[in-house]
């Protein structure tokens, strides 16, 4: 490892160990856009403004909408269904959190929520269990690595989730009920899961959760194992760890997350390479590369569901006449990633590979590009938007000279400083201590939860929430542009060029290193990207 990688391993530590998101699903990610503005809460807890509302089989956004109380379905003139206890649409708001980028449009409620419509819903409570793990090994080896301690406990995460559950039931349209978590002391370990291992822990954990709390859903349901075991016993789960889209369908509609899943990211980074990088010569590489004909290889974790994406991708360049030079799978294992750093990289340089696709976790670039630089191997670094690898701290860790030639896609919106995100100032307004490190990514997840529950209507159940999140009209924000539709478990809808400047000033930390947007800052869906390099490395 560099000298420069290991000094900044020490001072930023605390927040490597809580972003390696494949192995901890724990991320303090940077925020930005208007501040929420809390105004002062309704019977209900509703905020007050002006709305307009989309909820299941709802009229568009816009038009003059109800909720019916008796039978959660809305009506399109403002009047009750007959019999129906009498609501209206909100009168002074559009949004349900004023200032907020992703609030879903203004409900307003009276009448019959039908009571338990579900398991872990009644009259006026909603289950929310929260798996608590308290795992050694590899954050004390990860801590060890940065050069500083875990900052988040158990204690820290459950404080927050309290917190921001109190937040929203006072926000959001919640129809009579409060979110309510149930902690508990999971047996199962989220490295061992992630690793493909844990099954049994992972299944007693699901009964827990289903069986003993009773959840509608559990918030910490982040890795496969778990999230499947949770979806089995339709338990609704939040967190799952950049998972396929027909991983997610397949479990329908028990599995969310706010982490983009793999199969947008195969999509978006194989449009950026048919569209900008094949068939041209690697005019970003570095000495010894550059403007060689391109030749690329792929690298991802092993884990069967990763390779699943991978193979997606592979399909979609090979359609394109240039199939991948090279493809490499490697283990999720922090014992060992420095080793394996080294044989992948002495493979690529033999093999004369120009273009590196790395679909990694935050953790592997650090030894990937100490090893390239050891070896004197200057490739084109291409940034998939996986796992966090595109936020400007991550790329600060990496060889500087290495990095300097890395350019891909992003999914999140602008920087701003840390603690001025959305999650925090959530917290703020609850409390005045301060938050777990992972606020964000906690608050991203509850998020979901609460956007879903709101727009499922007061007749929930996991079909009314999955019926809701279709119906979301969508937002754009720090965590990039949101939407949801059918097959698709995870918001993201569109991405951004970016391009890595080792010089330039990070917003988020006031220090050397930072991504770049081409194209002008424009975001593109599916589909939208046009040809060129729109800007890339240039300043």
């Amino acid at each position: 490892m560099t000298p420069n990688a290991r000094r900044l391993l020490r001072g930023y530590g605390p927040l490597l160990a809580l972003m390696v998101v494949f192995l901890l699903m724990a991320v303090a990610v940077p925020t930005v856009g208007k501040d929420v503005v809390v105004r002062s809460a309704g019977a209900l807890g509703v905020g007050e403004g002006e709305g307009q509302v989309t909820t299941p089989g709802s009229t568009p956004v816009g038009a003059p909408t109800t909720v019916d109380g008796a039978a959660g379905q809305p009506t399109a003139n403002g009047a009750p269904a007959k019999g129906a206890p009498a609501s209206a649409s909100c009168p002074d708001r559009k949004q349900q959190v004023t200032g907020d980028p992703y609030s879903p449009p203004c409900i307003a409620f009276s009448g019959d929520n039908g009571g338990a419509t579900s398991k872990g819903v009644t009259a006026t409570d909603i289950v929310i269990s929260a798996r608590l793990l308290k795992e050694k090994g590899f954050q004390q080896t990860l801590a060890a690595l940065a050069g500083a301690d875990i900052l988040d406990q158990p204690k820290d995460i459950q404080r927050t989730i309290q917190a921001l559950a109190e937040y929203f039931n006072s926000r959001f349209q919640l129809y009579g009920r409060k979110l309510k978590p149930v902690f508990y002391n999971g047996a199962g370990q989220e490295i061992a899961e992630l690793l493909g291992g844990g099954q049994a822990e992972a299944e007693a954990d699901a009964v827990k959760s289903a069986e003993e709390i009773k959840a509608f859903a559990e918030i910490n349901g982040a890795t496969p194992p778990f999230a499947d075991a949770l979806a089995r016993r339709k338990v609704l789960a939040f967190g799952t760890p950049y998972l396929s889209r027909e991983w997610h369908t397949q479990r329908r509609p028990y599995n969310w997350s706010f982490s983009t899943d793999c199969s947008i990211i195969t999509e978006s980074t194989s449009e950026f390479a048919v569209k900008q990088l094949l068939g041209k010569p690697a005019s970003h590489a570095g000495d010894g590369l550059q403007g060689k004909p391109r030749k690329f290889a792929v690298l991802a974790p092993e884990n069967p569901w990763y390779q699943q994406c991978v193979d997606a991708g592979q399909r979609i360049v090979t359609k394109a006449g240039h199939p991948y030079d090279q493809r490499i799978a490697y283990k999720l294992d922090l014992a060992t990633l420095s080793n394996q750093a080294a044989s992948v990289i002495a493979k690529l340089k033999s093999e004369s590979i120009t273009t590196v696709v790395c679909g990694c976790d935050p953790v592997f670039p650090v030894f990937l590009t100490a090893k390239a630089a050891e070896q004197g191997y200057n490739p084109e670094w291409v940034i998939t938007g996986s796992a966090d690898t595109d936020l400007d701290l991550v790329g600060q860790l990496n060889d500087q000279e290495q990095w300097s030639h890395a350019f891909g896609v992003s999914y999140k919106g602008t920087y701003r400083p840390l603690r001025a995100g959305l999650g925090y100032a959530a917290y703020k307004t609850v409390r005045k201590d301060e938050p777990a490190f992972a606020v964000e990514n906690i608050y991203a997840e509850m998020y979901l939860l609460a956007l879903g529950i709101q727009l499922a209507g007061p007749r929930l159940t996991p079909e009314t929430f999955e019926k809701g999140m279709f119906s979301y009209p969508g937002g754009a924000g720090p965590f990039g542009t949101w939407g949801f539709g059918p097959s698709s478990y995870t918001p993201t809808q569109d991405f951004r060029v970016v391009w890595w400047d080792p010089d330039g000033i990070s917003p988020y930390n006031n220090q050397k290193g930072t991504y770049r947007e081409a194209f002008g800052s424009k975001r593109f869906r599916s589909g939208q990207l046009s040809g060129g390099d729109g800007g890339l490395f240039r300043r």
